[in-house]
């Protein structure tokens, strides 16, 4: 991780003696610039410096517009010698009614010394990016077993928390369920493995969800001891993707408290009072920097509560950043002229 931070300062060094021009990177230039083993360092880096309280990250704001089926969320943050800003939407029917993607977002980088901004770059790719990573440090860090992956919701995310496994896990096989089998077909086809039923994904050793359900998909009976769960669906209050009697008997961390019990998938079981605070275990930051147990035994069912860090874009961010300097690529603009 040395080498992207030092690139990072490189970034904040180079726009200020190029009279502070920011650096403008497309979603297909991010695209080109991003890797997915740099992503899961990034990530589990993130996650050790907020888990020893070397971070700066307020909750998300979100602005809600049930009228247009979405909202927008602001994602501020300061990690080391940067600091930055997501701005994202979650718009589950855009593919539908605007053809659109479903999440959307943008990035800006600045200065902490000088608030200058050094860069805006798309930042779609970012949010699928750093989700596939984040779910995968936690298997590192949580699974007993992984051989074998089980991916419940076959959208776009699939593709980055499949890819993200293989990175930490190469053998890793896959079973793909959506309620389209078309789209766990996609999966299949790109990753191998098979099509099978919500509970036959829910079978495997580590379990991935990823859908913006409001009612529970995954049932207890369905998981087997050992068995180790990254919840990434849920985002907005609300949303569920778990039987609650998993977030009863399991073990729970989440990457963030106050932004896990509004919106993440504790939320709707600890509004209901079907679980309370006591049933989390703790922080799966604190568990990643090794200030704090993980896993209890062989035969615990593990669950990451994973609502989406502002930390995890913003090392993101520096990485591509620091990789488009080192390759001259992207747009130099001077924002004050």
């Amino acid at each position: 991780m040395a080498w992207m931070r030092a690139a990072a300062g490189r970034c904040g060094i180079e726009a200020l003696l190029l009279g502070a021009r920011m650096r403008l990177l497309t979603q297909s230039q991010v695209r080109d610039l991003v890797r997915m083993d740099v992503a899961v360092s990034a990530v589990e880096a993130a996650f050790v410096a907020h888990g020893k309280g070397q971070t700066q990250m307020p909750p998300k704001v979100y602005l809600d517009f049930p009228q247009h089926h979405g909202d927008l969320r602001a994602m501020p943050a300061a990690m080391g010698d940067a600091v930055g800003l997501k701005w994202v939407n979650s718009h589950p029917k855009n593919p539908i009614l605007h053809n659109l993607p479903s999440v959307m977002g943008l990035y800006v980088l600045s200065d902490p010394a000088t608030a200058l901004p050094l860069a805006i770059l798309d930042a779609t790719l970012l949010t699928a990016v750093r989700t596939g990573a984040a779910a995968a440090v936690a298997s590192v860090h949580l699974s007993v077993r992984h051989r074998t992956l089980g991916i419940v919701g076959c959208g776009v995310q699939a593709d980055f928390l499949v890819e993200a496994h293989r990175v930490c896990f190469p053998e890793i096989q896959v079973v793909a369920a959506d309620r389209d089998p078309s789209a766990a077909q996609r999966v299949v086809d790109r990753w191998g493995g098979q099509v099978g039923a919500v509970g036959d994904a829910a079978g495997c050793d580590i379990v991935c969800t990823a859908t913006p359900s409001r009612t529970a998909l995954v049932g207890r009976d369905a998981v087997m001891p050992g068995t180790h769960i990254n919840a990434m669906g849920a985002d907005a209050e609300g949303k569920q993707e778990l039987d609650p009697a998993l977030l009863k008997d399991g073990v729970v961390f989440v990457d963030d408290w106050p932004q896990a019990s509004h919106s993440g998938e504790i939320n709707v079981a600890l509004h209901m009072g079907l679980i309370t605070p006591d049933d989390v275990t703790g922080s799966v930051c604190e568990v990643v920097a090794g200030i704090a147990p993980g896993r209890p035994s062989p035969e615990a069912i593990t669950i990451f509560d994973s609502t989406g860090l502002a930390i995890q874009d913003l090392a993101l961010a520096q990485a591509v950043v620091a990789a488009a300097v080192e390759a001259s690529v992207g747009l130099q603009l001077d924002l004050r002229q």
